[in-house]
């Protein structure tokens, strides 16, 4: 399967030819890192459908999603629950708790990628054999990181490299299977 126009090559080049997991961070890279807070202190943040979609399309092809967040905060569990990837929230040593996830799967580091915005993220980034981040990622994330996403954290990164790991993985990017060439 040749590389969609709308993909960069460079990026692509970086996802491991024998990739295990995605595992992602969530303030930042699934949102746009704000957070609304109502008067009786309920958080709520945005995501977008598209992100949310590139999950979606790694679920149906059996690829494992899970995210990984230093936040324990109900929003986080809702919207992993309703894109039904694993969500492992609270955590107060991410890059520990990324070798502890890999371990336990039996996951090799070089076959992880990991997609993270900020200095909590930097072990994470460094670890995984393709550490990626959002194009606003803090400035030391980005230092850290492997490469650097075209779309900004809430704003289709998730979505792009969704669709970098569909294409390594021999998959379309077609969601309807009624759309797809047999």
């Amino acid at each position: 399967m040749s590389l969609p126009e709308h993909l960069r090559q460079d990026l692509f080049d970086l996802i491991p030819g024998d990739p295990a997991i995605l595992i992602l961070d969530f303030d930042g890279v699934m949102t746009d890192d704000r957070v609304y807070v109502r008067e009786d202190g309920l958080e709520t943040v945005a995501c977008t459908r598209g992100d949310g979609l590139g999950i979606s399309l790694l679920v149906h092809a059996g690829f494992p999603v899970l995210v990984l967040s230093t936040e324990k905060n109900p929003v986080v569990a809702a919207r992993c629950r309703k894109l039904k990837i694993e969500c492992v929230q609270g955590v107060p040593d991410k890059t520990l708790e990324f070798g502890r996830i890999l371990a336990q799967r039996g996951i090799q580091p070089r076959q992880a990628v990991f997609v993270g915005n900020d200095v909590n993220d930097i072990g994470c980034l460094r670890q995984a054999g393709c550490g990626l981040v959002p194009e606003d990622a803090h400035p030391l994330a980005r230092q850290a990181a492997r490469g650097v996403l075209s779309r900004a954290g809430g704003r289709g990164a998730v979505r792009e490299v969704a669709e970098l790991l569909l294409v390594r993985l021999g998959h379309g990017l077609l969601y309807n299977p009624s759309d797809r060439t047999k």
